[in-house]
Order: C-alpha cells, then sequence, then structure tokens
C-alpha cells in the first residue's frame, strides 16, 4: 500500500473538518477497521457503523476499535443500508469491488443516507484515463510495494485479487458524485492509481 498514512490520513482529515462532535459515521466495506481507526483517533466521540459482508472482517474491526462507540452490521452493498441519517460516509478499498452501475446506484444511496453538509469519502483504486496509464500505475505500485519488502508470493496473490476488481477513472467517480446530489467533489489525494475522493451533500448550493 504506497503512502499508507497519507491515504488513510487524508480521508480523516477531511472527515475531522466536516463533521460536529459525538457524529454519525458509516464506514462502508470496513473491512479490519483500518480507516475507521484513523478516524475515531481524531475524533473520538464520533459513533461509527461498520458494515461488512465477511464476519471475520468485522471480528477483526470491533477488536481493533473496542475502545470507540461501534455498532457492526454485516450485510452487502446491494441491501439497504443501515439507519441513518449519517454526518460522514466513507468508504475504503472496497467500492471498486462493484460495477460501475452498483457504484453509481450506490452513490445515491449514501447521497439520501446523508444529513444536510455531511460528507461522503471514498478513498479506493482508480483506473487511469486510459490503459497505458492504467499499466503505469500497476508498475508503480509494484516498484513500491517491493521496496517496502513485498515478495513475489505476496505480490502475485495481489494480482489476483485485483484480476477481479473494477475500476473506474477519477472524471467517472466524481461526475457520478455530482450526479448523486453531491457537491464541491474532488480529489484530496492521488498515488498511482490511489485517491481519496470526497464530496459533500450542500444545504445551499
Amino acid at each position: 500500500m504506497p503512502d499508507f498514512d497519507a491515504f488513510y490520513g487524508t480521508a480523516a482529515t477531511l472527515v475531522e473538518m466536516t463533521i460536529p462532535e459525538g457524529a454519525r459515521i458509516l464506514d462502508l466495506g470496513c473491512g479490519t477497521g483500518i480507516l475507521s481507526e484513523f478516524i475515531l483517533s481524531r475524533s473520538p466521540s464520533a459513533e461509527m457503523t461498520l458494515l461488512d459482508q465477511s464476519a471475520e472482517m468485522l471480528d477483526v474491526a470491533q477488536t481493533r476499535l473496542q475502545k470507540y462507540s461501534i455498532t457492526a452490521v454485516q450485510g452487502s452493498f446491494d441491501e439497504a443500508l443501515p439507519a441513518g441519517p449519517f454526518d460522514a460516509i466513507i468508504s475504503s478499498l472496497a467500492i471498486h469491488h462493484l460495477s460501475d452501475e452498483k457504484k453509481a446506484r450506490l452513490f445515491h444511496r449514501v447521497s439520501e443516507a446523508l444529513v444536510s453538509d455531511g460528507i461522503f469519502i471514498n478513498a479506493d483504486q482508480v483506473a487511469g484515463p486510459t490503459p497505458w496509464h492504467t499499466d503505469v500505475y500497476r508498475a508503480m505500485h509494484e516498484e513500491q510495494a517491493r521496496e517496502l519488502g513485498t515478495d513475489d508470493v505476496e505480490w502475485t496473490a495481489a494480482l489476483e485479487r485485483m484480476s477481479i476488481d473494477q475500476y473506474a477513472t477519477i472524471d467517472w467517480h466524481l461526475a457520478r458524485f455530482v450526479e448523486a446530489g453531491l457537491s464541491r467533489c474532488d480529489t484530496f489525494f492521488r498515488r498511482f492509481g490511489f485517491a481519496v475522493m470526497a464530496g459533500w451533500k450542500l444545504s445551499t448550493q
């Protein structure tokens, strides 16, 4: 994972700048709770709802975040989102598993579940503007991963996992954010094929 702290830290900073004290936050596809931990370490009074379809992942996340106020929900992106509204909805390295059609539908549901002036953050892997760019991103990713100690076995396993992913470009994401009713949409961090994209559901445009 290139620039691990900057990737997750950017998302945490955006949340911290947006939410009120005691905010309600939903983590979509929370995995082991890494992004939630970054956010709660800065906003410890927030109430975090964790959503993931893997019971094993949720168990790890609950252990990681046991000192905070959390609620774990096992479910998929195809199901109704946990009851909101939420001051922030976040996701990291999860939504790229969906088809573009399902991504777009999810963004609309996210917008509907946000409070006025709430924020949506998608910290995810993205495609380049052309296949050539995507290939370059992958090569740069591998180079840095190997500098950090990744060996052949680990990289081969990573390639197998990524082979089923369905990446979309940053421009595609931001356009879909706007279509879902979000504003001030932008990319706040980018490194190779990793990006932190965000938009706000403004009470006044």
